[in-house]
C-alpha cells in the first residue's frame, strides 16, 4: 500500500460545552448598563447594515439625535417605533422591546 492510499485517521473537533460559552448578556453586561439591550441592538443592526444615524434618521422620519438617543438609553423605543426601525433595518421589531 502506498504512502498515499493509507487512511489517516484525523482529530474530530471537540464539542463545546455550555461552561464553554458565554451567555452574550453577561459578556456586555457593562455596555447593557450604559445603553440597554435595546439601545445596544439597535447600534449593532445599524453598524451591521452599514448605516449612518443620520441616514437611519432620513430613513425612518426622525431627527438624527433621537437615532443617538436611542442607542444611548435616553430615549425609550417604543413599539411604533421598533416597528420602523426594525422595517429599515431589516430585523424583527421585538429586538428593540
Amino acid at each position: 500500500m502506498s504512502a498515499h492510499t493509507k487512511m489517516h485517521r484525523t482529530k474530530t473537533p471537540s464539542k463545546k460545552t455550555e461552561r464553554d460559552s458565554i451567555p452574550w448578556r453577561e459578556l456586555f453586561k457593562e455596555e447593557i448598563k450604559k445603553r440597554g439591550e435595546g439601545g445596544l441592538i439597535l447600534r449593532g443592526l445599524r453598524v451591521r447594515e452599514g448605516v449612518t444615524q443620520k441616514q437611519l434618521a432620513e430613513l425612518i422620519g426622525v431627527l438624527p439625535h433621537h437615532i443617538s438617543e436611542m442607542e444611548n438609553k435616553k430615549r425609550p423605543i417604543g413599539k411604533e417605533m421598533a416597528r420602523r426601525l426594525a422595517k429599515a433595518l431589516n430585523a424583527n421589531y421585538r429586538v428593540f422591546l
